[in-house]
């Protein structure tokens, strides 16, 4: 990997935004988007400031998912228009059609990433353009257009910069980031969506579970299974979280805080709802794995 586009915290690939102090520094590899070219741009950004910032919640009662800063990020597309410009608006809730293909099949999908407030004062994304190149992949397994993640990227940054207070500054907590991508046409029938939303909110979270940063315990069970060959696990699809939603409450009565997912009659071991799974194992005859 070469130029400003490389893995690990490069200084090199800081970008100062406003207000000053505040700087992002994005870790990346190379981008390849399918319609660079149709793509809607950052610097079409419209920006439409909240007349008064909402109440900060205090630092040490942040929990996961339930805080929002003062804005998010629209970008609307149409089959016939292409993609709008992006618009950064004060907080808001949506109007969507009761027919809209996003609620009546699953033609949506989301990403999760975190901002964190450094210690230097600056303000930093984690390998925000894996990210983008796994919601540009998922974007074309679901049929919704795509676009270039860099610029979307920028528009990130600029309302990050805009809502910067709302980043926590603590070694517990961080600013989470949503993207969230969805098919409005308002019509019922499994096909293509022609119109479609991408926006992104924003908020400062906490740890993800209840204990914290403790260990959590898992559920290993083999009659369940959450992806497999030719299915769409490897996507962050929306339509593959629903349906684990009886298996994590299952955990949960059994005093688990999450599942290890098994595949196969071999039990192979895949994956944890919410974290990547490493074992270090230890044999019989004292060999280490």
């Amino acid at each position: 990997m070469a130029g400003r586009l490389i893995g690990g915290w490069n200084m090199k690939a800081v970008s100062t935004l406003q207000p000053r102090w505040v700087q992002i520094c994005s870790t990346s590899s190379r981008l390849t988007s399918t319609a660079a070219s149709a793509s809607f741009k950052a610097s079409d950004v419209q920006i439409k400031r909240a007349e008064k910032s909402k109440p900060k919640p205090k630092v040490e009662d942040l929990v996961f998912g339930a805080n929002f800063s003062d804005h998010m990020l629209e970008i609307e597309h149409t089959s016939d228009k292409g993609w709008g410009k992006p618009v950064i608006s004060p907080f808001h809730n949506l109007s969507i059609h009761p027919g809209a293909k996003a609620l009546h099949y699953a033609v949506e999908l989301f990403e999760g990433m975190k901002a964190y407030h450094c210690v230097d004062n600056k303000i930093r994304l984690f390998r925000p353009m894996e990210n983008m190149k796994r919601l540009l992949s998922t974007a074309e397994r679901l049929c919704l257009p795509t676009f270039d993640g860099r610029e979307l990227l920028k528009c990130i940054k600029k309302l990050i910069s805009i809502d910067s207070e709302w980043v926590p500054r603590s070694l517990e907590s961080s600013l989470y980031i949503r993207p969230t991508f969805i098919g409005t046409e308002p019509t019922l029938g499994v096909s293509k969506s022609n119109s479609s939303l991408l926006y992104v909110i924003i908020g400062p979270v906490g740890p993800y579970f209840k204990t914290g940063f403790k260990p959590v315990s898992l559920l290993a069970d083999p009659q369940f299974t959450r992806a497999w060959p030719g299915g769409v696990g490897g996507y962050k699809a929306a339509s593959n979280y629903g349906p684990t939603v009886y298996v994590s409450n299952y955990a949960i009565q059994k005093g688990c805080q999450q599942v290890l997912w098994l595949f196969g009659n071999d039990h192979q071991l895949t994956e944890v709802g919410t974290m990547n799974l490493f074992t270090f194992w230890v044999n019989e005859l004292g060999g280490k794995f």
